[in-house]
């Protein structure tokens, strides 16, 4: 199976950056692919943006043009670019990788915090 860890985040101000990093481990051979969840205090988690095992990206509406997921070339660490942060984007970031016949391995969070 595959584990996660997600590093990066952070205290910063509106319309800074911050770069998520998601460290994956194991069997890389039966990810299908990886994403970037959030969840807000008192909302649901919702899917900030994804990557597929064929390099195929796909991003909530919310995060289009601000954010970019990418990958190093031995697909073992997924990044988060943030730019443009907004203070609605405060949230607990979590990395998940859908494997196949194991389901959907996450991370423990980490914390991105943005002040108006």
């Amino acid at each position: 199976q595959v584990q996660v860890a997600e590093s990066g985040g952070g205290l910063v101000q509106a319309g800074e950056s911050l770069r998520l990093s998601c460290a994956a481990s194991g069997s890389m051979s039966i990810i299908n692919a990886v994403g970037w969840y959030r969840q807000a205090p008192g909302k649901q988690r919702e899917l900030v943006a994804i990557i597929t095992r064929g390099g195929s990206t796909n991003y909530a509406d919310s995060v289009k043009g601000r954010f970019t997921i990418s990958r190093d070339n031995a697909k073992t660490t997924i990044y988060l670019q943030m730019d443009s942060l907004k203070p609605e984007d405060t949230a607990v970031y979590y990395c998940a990788a859908d494997q196949i016949r194991y389901g959907r391995a996450w991370g423990q969070g980490t914390q991105v915090t943005v002040s108006s």
